[in-house]
């Protein structure tokens, strides 16, 4: 389901992500879940919010963020 704010991101996108790539991760999110809303456009068995979330993770990486040793994101 989409989310209106940062706020209502999961946990595990709110707690590790900075404040910018949580504005990224939600609309790539949002976007992803509305244009992947017929199973035949999207791949295998993934459902809509599956396919939504690895969307808004591959935004939030090609917008040059990348995963920590301290298992947080940061800005390349």
């Amino acid at each position: 389901m989409p989310y209106k704010s940062i706020d209502e991101l999961p946990d595990g996108v709110h707690h590790v992500l900075p404040k910018h790539a949580q504005e990224i991760y939600k609309e790539a999110f949002n976007s992803a879940y509305d244009q992947y809303d017929k199973p035949e456009e999207r791949r295998g068995d993934a459902d809509r919010e599956e396919t939504a979330h690895r969307v808004a993770w591959s935004a939030v990486k090609k917008a040059g963020y990348h995963k920590g040793d301290d298992d947080h994101w940061h800005k390349s």
